[in-house]
């Protein structure tokens, strides 16, 4: 399985992106994913989460200007980010639970999109 992210970029503060995780290899369903990102000099924490079932989870810090999604279909994962502050700064990391045929579940990720957010 291969995790294929994109989308990161240089926003000005009050901008928006949207990163895409897309997964490949033999997948029969993609359980949960989520988004992590890593600011310089800081550990890496969660952004977001989403299940099989459309829930989801924010951190505070990104409640009501992030929102992640899942087409299954396409086997691609989305975080949409929306009023960038400049601490929104950092290398983005998507992660995702699958399972493959015939096989058990395994957690994935994604290879890193830097954001930058200039102020």
């Amino acid at each position: 399985v291969q995790l294929e992210e994109s989308g990161g970029g240089l926003v000005q503060a009050g901008g928006s992106l949207r990163l895409s995780c897309t997964a490949s290899g033999g997948i029969a369903s993609i359980n949960a994913m989520a988004w992590y990102r890593q600011a310089p000099g800081k550990q890496r924490e969660l952004v977001a989460r989403i299940f099989s079932d459309g829930s989801t989870s924010y951190a505070d810090s990104v409640k009501g200007r992030f929102t992640t999604s899942i087409n299954n279909a396409d086997k691609t994962g989305y975080l949409q980010m929306s009023s960038l502050r400049p601490e929104d700064t950092g290398m983005y990391y998507c992660n995702m639970e699958i399972t493959r045929w015939l096989r058990l579940p395994d957690t994935y990720w994604g290879q890193g999109t830097q954001v930058t957010v200039s102020s």
